[in-house]
C-alpha cells in the first residue's frame, strides 16, 4: 500500500515511518513532485487536517498522472494546556510567530505559564485518510506536563517540556525528547493517532 503523508516536516514523516508497518510505503510530498505550501487556515485540528489532506488528494487528481497512489493522508497536532484554556492548540506550530520555529515557541510557552502551578496537559493528533472517495478520520492522544525548564535533545517542538503521565509511560517521568525515538513511538499522540489509522486500513 502506498500512501502519501501530506507534510512537509521532515521529524513528522520519518516518525509515521517508523510508526507504520512495513507493508505500507509512505511517500514525502518531495516524492510525488509536490513544492508548494499547504494551507492551514482552520480553527481545529480536525479542519487543518481535513484541508491538507484535501489539498494533496486533489493536487494529485490534477498532476498525479503516472503515480501509483492508494491514498493520502495529513496530520494536525497541538499541545493544550490546561491552564491556558487549551492554548497553544492548533496554533502550536506557530505560537511565537512566524516564521515557524520551535525554540521560541517553549520559550512563549515557558514564559505564559510562568506563574501556573497547574502545569497539565495534553497532545492531541488529528488524522485525516482520503482513500477511495472515503475519508475517515482517527485521533490520539498523551496526557502529562510542563516542566519549568528543558530537558532532553531528541525530538522536536515541545518534546523537551513534556513529561508524559506514569501510567503511560510506565513511571518514566521523563520528557519526550529524553527518549529514542522508538521509546517514544510506544506512547505517543501521533502512534496512537496512526494506530487508529492502521485499523481504518486494515492493516
Amino acid at each position: 500500500m502506498r500512501l502519501v503523508f501530506a507534510t512537509n516536516n521532515a521529524h513528522k514523516l520519518e516518525e509515521v515511518r517508523r510508526i507504520l508497518p512495513p507493508v505500507c510505503e509512505v511517500l514525502s510530498l518531495r516524492a510525488i513532485g509536490f513544492s508548494g505550501d499547504i494551507p492551514e487556515t482552520g480553527t481545529t485540528l480536525e479542519a487543518n487536517s481535513r484541508q491538507k489532506a484535501e489539498t494533496i488528494s486533489q493536487w494529485l487528481k490534477a498532476n498525479g498522472e503516472g503515480l501509483q497512489v492508494d491514498g493520502v493522508f495529513a496530520d494536525d497536532t497541538g499541545l493544550e494546556v490546561d491552564g491556558l484554556n487549551g492554548a497553544p492548540g492548533v496554533y502550536s506550530a506557530r505560537y511565537a510567530g512566524e516564521p515557524a520555529n520551535d525554540a521560541a515557541n517553549r520559550a512563549k510557552l515557558l514564559g505564559d505559564m510562568q506563574d501556573l502551578t497547574d502545569r497539565r496537559a495534553h497532545f492531541r493528533t488529528v488524522v485525516t485518510l482520503i482513500r477511495g472517495g472515503r475519508t475517515d478520520r482517527a485521533e490520539g492522544m498523551v496526557y502529562g506536563r510542563i516542566l519549568t525548564a528543558e530537558r532532553g535533545d531528541n525530538g522536536f517542538g515541545y518534546d523537551r517540556l513534556f513529561v508524559p503521565r506514569e501510567e503511560d509511560a510506565n513511571g518514566r517521568g521523563r520528557t519526550f525528547a529524553e527518549m529514542g525515538e522508538d521509546e517514544k513511538n510506544e506512547i505517543s499522540h501521533r502512534a496512537r493517532a496512526m494506530e487508529a489509522m492502521r485499523k481504518v486500513l486494515d492493516l
